[in-house]
């Protein structure tokens, strides 16, 4: 199944539980073993900084720079399976390569674009910055975080913008990237709608040729772990993308093209 814009979210989850048993998705939550071997080795990450560089490459800030530096200090757990919201691993464990530690919660709520908006809501969170921190749905209509929100309180405030914000309003929220060679850490490729997806760019470098490549993360549908993306079309240069001439960008679970690369 794929990730799809949703008004009354909150119901959602309920919905889905008596539902999905009887879809044909490649995604059960029946709590079957894992139908994919884990990653060896990325366990032994500490953070998205840890993720080593090819040869040659260094890595860049771009114009976000406290954003960047953020992401790259996003712990990973030692675990590098992805779990559901409700504690079962995911039966297709192929996609990832790590795991970022962040937050999932207990209901089927934070899927793609709700992972990227969690990551992008935590950064200011951090720093306090909480008028920084908001986002609108369909309608343009914003959903402001409240003034020195407690914990529970964002948390709280998170699962409002899950219920009423996804795909759709988020690609319009953004601004489109003129070209692809341009992108930087924290850079988001989206297509919004039903079916939609959205995949966050969380780390960037560069060679002495001017060559790009990328990491990418993503959640997905039922909510789960947050898990950074092996690269399909290059296993040896996996889990970093290379940002070429390519038209498409194909992802473990969906395939976007250069266009629709979107920037905060």
């Amino acid at each position: 199944m794929i990730c799809t814009d949703r008004r009354l979210a909150y119901f959602k989850y309920l919905l889905l539980s008596i539902i999905l048993p009887f879809l044909g998705s490649c995604e059960g939550i029946s709590g079957q073993p894992p139908s994919n071997p884990v990653p060896a080795g990325a366990g032994k990450l500490r953070s998205v900084g840890d993720i080593a560089l090819p040869s040659g490459y260094k890595r860049v800030d771009g114009r976000d720079s406290a954003f960047a530096r953020w992401l790259r200090r996003v712990p990973l757990k030692a675990d590098a399976a992805v779990y559901l919201y409700n504690g079962q691993p995911k039966r297709y464990q192929g996609a990832q390569y790590a795991v970022l530690d962040v937050p999932v919660g207990n209901k089927d709520l934070q899927q793609c674009a709700d992972a990227v908006m969690r990551l992008r809501a935590e950064f200011f969170y951090d720093r306090k910055m909480y008028d920084r921190i908001w986002f609108t749905d369909n309608n343009g209509k914003k959903y402001s975080c409240p003034p020195g929100a407690d914990r529970p309180r964002f948390e709280k405030y998170l699962e409002q913008v899950y219920a009423w914000c996804g795909t759709l309003s988020l690609e319009k929220q953004l601004k489109k990237v003129a070209a692809f060679k341009d992108i930087q850490p924290g850079d988001v490729l989206i297509k919004g709608g039903s079916p939609g997806h959205a995949v966050l760019v969380m780390d960037v470098a560069v060679n002495s040729s001017g060559e790009k490549i990328y990491l990418l993360a993503q959640s997905y549908m039922p909510a789960q772990s947050i898990h950074i993306l092996k690269n399909p079309m290059d296993e040896s240069l996996s889990p970093w993308y290379k940002a070429g001439d390519e038209l498409n960008i194909k992802t473990p679970e969906w395939d976007f093209t250069q266009q629709q690369l979107k920037r905060w």
